[in-house]
């Protein structure tokens, strides 16, 4: 028996990788966060399956049914929206189940920040503009951002920054990036990316603020900020130049 924490992608079921859909379809329990997760997704899982959707729940419930699981010889299911390696609180959940003897494995998904990319059509790694990506977060009544993870801090490299649970902190973010990155500099907001309610604002620092207001947008959010979102005049790559050796 095995505990397969599976990435479901930011929204988009179709958006599910492959051996996800494998998982899901052999696993006779799943647990999932319903206000997160496609409902299509739930689909995919065997007749008769458990569905425990983990929205109410706390970790010693959520570490529970896994527990139960185990115990019954049952494959989980156990979905994250976007992928598990960023903000999933799959970590507490996998140190439990290292105490308990539980197996688990971990399959990628697509991030919420990639699928915003997609629908902004743009890379986040332009040459000779960005070529790092900072993803943080903000810190309001969540769990407090370490000591130099603030973004006033991070914003002095002026590197391409996407900001994950953060768009109901709109105002406070313009304020901590703006002395590092100038009141002009391109911002994008993508709300429920790759779903069909979809939503998307572009702006810069000094008029975004505004726009997630009137858009009335409070979360499932990210907001992407740096020079690469409005990049035409760059050096093409070396990857494929026709200097290079090959």
């Amino acid at each position: 028996m095995t505990v397969h924490f599976i990435g479901a992608g930011p929204g988009a079921a179709d958006l599910i990788t492959v051996r996800g859909q494998r998982l899901i379809a052999s696993s006779p329990v799943c647990l999932y966060a319903g206000a997160l997760v496609p409902a299509e997704l739930l689909d995919m899982c065997p007749d008769g399956a458990r569905l425990v959707d983990t929205a109410s729940l706390n970790l010693d419930e959520i570490t529970a049914e896994l527990v139960d699981a185990h115990a019954k010889g049952l494959d989980v299911a156990r979905l994250h929206s976007g992928d598990p390696s960023v903000y999933s609180a799959m970590a507490e959940q996998m140190r439990r189940l290292d105490a308990a003897g539980v197996p688990y494995d971990v399959t990628p998904g697509v991030p919420a920040f990639a699928a915003a990319a997609a629908t902004l059509k743009r890379e986040l790694t332009v040459p000779g503009l960005g070529q790092t990506v900072v993803l943080t977060r903000t810190s309001a009544r969540a769990t407090p951002m370490p000591q130099g993870e603030d973004l006033s801090t991070l914003g002095q490299s002026r590197s391409t920054m996407v900001l994950h649970l953060a768009v109901q902190r709109i105002d406070e973010v313009v304020a901590e990036l703006v002395p590092n990155y100038g009141p002009e500099c391109p911002v994008a907001v993508v709300a429920y990316a790759s779903r069909a309610n979809e939503i998307v604002l572009r702006g810069t620092l000094n008029d975004i603020a505004g726009k997630v207001h009137e858009a009335g947008i409070k979360r499932t959010a990210v907001i992407i900020v740096g020079q690469v979102l409005s990049a035409t005049e760059f050096i093409d790559s070396h990857l494929y130049s026709v200097t290079r050796a090959r």
